[in-house]
């Protein structure tokens, strides 16, 4: 293109006319003096897109493939290792051990896992296919290996949906199509031919697009009342990367302005300020600081980085060679090609240009012709691209898998729009023969917790749970979900009807779920309320705001720790019955009643209309276990400056040696040991808190090691079995411990969790 491709700007600050001359590194032809207002901003003229046959010329027109070498090299390096983290190389074993009764939630029923030993085989074939992608090296081989196990392994758990795992796998399809080998790769030394040689335009217009898609969709989903008023991500406030805003805001307004706020304008406006020569160097300043934040505010793997990678894909697509240009030229047998001519190539559309003599004379005698697939290339590039506008909007179609939210979760980009905790789980189950009635633990038989918000994976659980429980003495079982979700600092209530044996009942994922219940919209005005009344409780005092629906009850079990628990009603008319002392309580608003520790009780709604209430408590047992730490804290401090006169008892005596190591094992109060163990802890968190960049490379570079050591290493376990058989087991216990074996740090901490501290994250 003469004047620019049709959606790249400038990566390096250089005059117009200097852009123009590096453009496409086609061979140079006459340039037209001028340009018309929309080329010069666009890159194309309107008469390119006045016909089809235009059009096609337009998407198939050469352009420089340096920008897209790169950008296939960085992600397929980035791929390499999402496969052994969050893809789970190295917690394989765990999550598909053969023989283990588990529920599992693949998008289509038949979709099974495969024995242990051929899933590392699997994963093998993704990690190889990822580097060959990085490296170019039998490229469309490696890109069809990457994607076939990457979208298998992708279908086969639901429940590990996420938006940026199904990114991937798009930009895999992309690439495979593409012409991603052309530049600095393996393919281009093995065949001089293709070394160097032009891309289609279309291949960097898909690119650019889905990202451009991927942002802006996220900023309209975020248009979203809930996120524009700051009930999303409201907890995100009060990480310390947030702390330089807190300076001149207060939480509240960093929360609303800069967190929800601000992901709103960045998404809207990413694309196109990415888009346009002017506002990119602002664009690549505001996408990498939040791409950085996301990386240490979520645990989202290689997506940060994978984002960044994407940037420079809307840069001019010869910026490497400028960039490489300025490296020593020692380096330049392993660098990428920084000269400026490119190849001909048959997959592009040379125009036809005057000669001296005044005659046609095609650019590239091969490739000037359009053939049909330059035409093919570019009605898939017009399909793919609105259907990737219209799925994030197609739950109208599949209608089974809506709930609150439309859809599964991972293709509608709508990311952090909807937060949820969960505050009461209980699953029924009734023998079908005997009526015997009983209770599962929430999750038995399953490693995820994705299925308490979607119906289809409920479904899929009951009918696992279904074919389980006879192998438990349980016949022909009946299950039935009471499941309480808040979402968004809403009330907690249901969100499937507890009534319905969910093994029976009706679903498709083409008609509306008819158990789901519908979320409380209404009563959204109360959250300013909520917020109200936590401010005015002390920091002992927990509080929980409960809405149920007409003809429902509540069953609920008080524990001892949880002293002084009172039922406050908001709205609508309950009924409490306190199940020990067989009395009925009947509450209306603004009054209360405290109910029972150590027993059950049932809140019947006997309204017309929804309840609301609030449960306050005190957890009696922190508190006086907190006012012991405070105490012990105090001695402790008298000991340590010397103004601690009186002699101790004995079982304080292990304080006097707090900084030993030997001073948990010699405590015999298990109160002190839990105070020792508790500061041995916090001075360590301290220590890492205020550890130097160094020390904090070398534990994350330690860590990582020892999570891909694991993976590979029983991937070799899992190759050699599949080759040669299974050795004896004991050499297979020995090699299994060898690969288990962690870094010093995390050996000392693996099994030293505070897990006696006391809290509760239900009643």
């Amino acid at each position: 293109m003469e004047a620019r491709d049709a959606t790249a700007g400038a990566f390096v600050s250089r005059s117009g006319k200097e852009q123009t001359a590096k453009k496409d590194g086609a061979p140079r032809t006459n340039t037209p003096p001028t340009q018309s207002r929309m080329e010069r901003i666009f890159g194309f003229k309107a008469e390119d897109l006045s016909s089809w046959q235009n059009l096609v010329v337009l998407l198939n027109r050469p352009t420089d493939p340096a920008s897209l070498g790169i950008f296939r090299f960085l992600f397929g390096l980035l791929m390499a290792i999402d496969v052994t983290q969050e893809r789970g190389l190295s917690h394989l074993d765990y999550k598909y051990l053969d023989g283990a009764p588990v529920c599992r939630f693949p998008l289509f029923n038949f979709l099974q896992p495969l024995p242990l030993d051929w899933m590392y085989l699997l994963y093998l074939v993704m990690f190889l296919g990822a580097v060959g992608i990085m490296l170019g090296c039998f490229y469309r081989l490696s890109c069809l290996l990457f994607i076939s196990t990457y979208w298998y392994v992708f279908f086969l758990d639901k429940t590990a949906w996420n938006n940026h795992s199904y990114l991937y796998g798009l930009i895999g399809f992309q690439l495979t199509l593409m012409d991603g080998n052309r530049y600095w790769s393996v393919d281009g030394l093995r065949r001089p031919s293709i070394r160097n040689a032009h891309v289609p335009l279309w291949n960097y217009t898909l690119l650019r697009t889905q990202i451009f898609i991927v942002y802006f969709i996220a900023g309209i989903k975020k248009l979203d009342a809930d996120w524009v008023e700051g009930y999303s991500m409201s907890y995100l406030a009060h990480h310390w990367l947030f702390d330089p805003f807190k300076v001149i805001l207060p939480v509240e307004l960093v929360s609303l302005l800069i967190i929800h706020g601000g992901g709103l304008v960045l998404d809207l406006t990413a694309g196109y300020l990415l888009f346009f020569d002017a506002t990119r160097p602002y664009a690549f300043f505001f996408v990498s600081y939040f791409h950085c934040m996301n990386s240490q505010l979520f645990s989202i793997g290689m997506f940060s980085y994978t984002m960044l990678a994407t940037s420079p894909l809307f840069c001019y697509p010869d910026w490497p060679r400028r960039f490489f240009a300025g490296f020593p030229s020692f380096l330049s047998s392993v660098l990428p090609l920084t000269s400026a001519e490119s190849q001909p190539s048959t997959s592009c559309v040379y125009k036809e240009v005057q000669s001296a003599e005044g005659q046609e004379t095609p650019t590239a005698a091969k490739a000037f012709k359009l053939r049909l697939k330059h035409k093919l290339a570019a009605i898939f590039t017009i399909v793919y691209i609105a259907e990737q506008f219209f799925l994030p909007y197609s739950h109208f179609i599949t209608k089974g898998y809506n709930n609150w939210t439309n859809g599964l979760y991972g293709y509608s980009w709508d990311m952090m729009v909807h937060s949820r905790t969960h505050q009461h789980v209980k699953i029924t189950y009734r023998d079908g023969n005997t009526g015997e009635i009983g209770y599962l633990n929430p999750g038995v038989f399953t490693q995820s917790r994705r299925w308490k918000d979607h119906g289809d994976m409920l479904k899929q659980y009951a009918t696992c749970l279904n074919e389980l429980l006879p192998r438990y003495n349980i016949s022909d079982p009946e299950i039935y979900f009471d499941i309480w979700v808040s979402i968004n600092e809403r009330f907690q209530q249901r969100i499937f009807d507890p009534r319905v044996d969910v093994v029976k009942a009706d679903w498709s994922p083409f008609r509306p779920n008819p158990w789901l219940m519908p979320l409380l919209v209404d009563l959204s005005p109360w959250r300013t309320k909520f917020q109200e009344i936590e401010s005015s409780l002390d920091n002992q005092t927990e509080i929980v705001f409960i809405a149920d629906f007409p003809g429902l009850h509540l069953e609920n079990f008080v524990s001892e720790d949880l002293g002084n628990t009172s039922i406050h009603m908001l709205q609508g008319k309950v009924i409490v019955e306190v199940v020990e002392e067989k009395k009925n309580y009947t509450l209306q608003p603004n009054e209360q009643i405290n109910v029972p520790a150590g027993a059950y009780h049932k809140v019947y709604t006997v309204s017309e209309e929804p309840s609301c209430y609030m449960y306050v408590y005190v957890n009696t047992t922190e508190a006086a276990l907190q006012d012991n730490f405070t105490k012990l804290f105090e001695i402790q401090e008298r000991i340590r400056n010397g103004t601690e006169t009186e002699p101790l008892p004995p079982e304080l005596q292990p304080l006097l040696v707090a900084d030993s190591e030997d001073a948990e094992v010699n405590a015999t109060d298990p109160i002190v040991q839990l105070f020792l163990k508790r500061q041995r802890r916090m001075k360590e968190v301290k220590k890492r808190r205020e550890a130097g960049l160094l020390e904090r490379l070398e534990r994350f570079a330690v860590k990582k090691y020892y999570t891909i050591r694991r993976g590979f290493l029983m991937m070799a376990i899992a190759v050699r079995n599949l080759a040669v058989g299974l050795p004896p087991l004991d050499q297979l216990r020995r090699e299994v411990a060898f690969a288990n074996m962690k870094g010093p740090q995390e050996e000392a901490n693996q099994n030293d969790p505070l897990k006696d501290e006391v809290g509760h994250g239900e009643l």
